[in-house]
């Protein structure tokens, strides 16, 4: 007699987009939820999506320094854990805004305060429900070449200046000249 086991489908970080869905620009970073240089550039992200709404799409993958930062890895699970609420952009502002406070029980009441009401998230992190979706995001970002934070790409393509709003302006406006071509060109 065979027992069939529910499959639980994950909405994992790399499928968790902010900004135009079908935008010709991603823009991709790898952080953490404790690091001081991750929640300055927090800013300078939003300020990127305003600027270019309907242009790009932004995402997150966590990369934490867990030898620096012990709490950080439970704080990318409870993000992880937002996102099956559809809430992973409410829980990534709300870390950022904590982030001298990540306790894994102070975790379920930031969730609380980003929207999210699952009675089992506090048990989800206390197992590492979503510890391996963490590892994924680690893996992928040591194969494209991190190796510190904050990491960003535009459309596949490390950046490496400073992550400053015009810095990241430059590297997005040349992205967006190579996906449109201009009209001129066609003349």
């Amino acid at each position: 007699m065979a027992f069939n086991k529910e499959v639980i489908e994950v909405i994992e970080t790399k499928d968790v987009f902010t900004g135009d869905p079908k935008a010709p620009v991603t823009l991709m970073q790898f952080g953490e939820y404790e690091n001081e240089e991750c929640a300055k550039v927090n800013e300078v992200v939003k300020k990127i999506l305003d600027n270019y709404k309907g242009k790009i799409k932004f995402n997150f993958r966590h990369f934490p320094l867990t030898k620096i930062h012990q709490r950080s890895q439970k704080a990318a699970e409870a993000a992880i854990s937002a996102a099956q609420d559809g809430k992973f952009w409410e829980m990534h502002n709300a870390l950022f805004a904590n982030r001298r406070n990540l306790g894994t029980t102070t975790l379920k009441l930031h969730a609380k305060d980003a929207g999210v009401n699952r009675k089992q998230m506090l048990e989800e992190l206390v197992n590492s429900t979503y510890g391996q979706n963490v590892h994924d995001d680690i893996a992928y970002g040591k194969k494209m070449g991190v190796t510190e934070i904050p990491a960003f790409f535009v459309n596949g393509v490390m950046v490496t200046a400073k992550p400053t709003v015009e810095n990241l302006s430059k590297e997005i406006e040349a992205a967006l000249k190579k996906v449109k071509p201009s009209k001129s060109a066609s003349k």
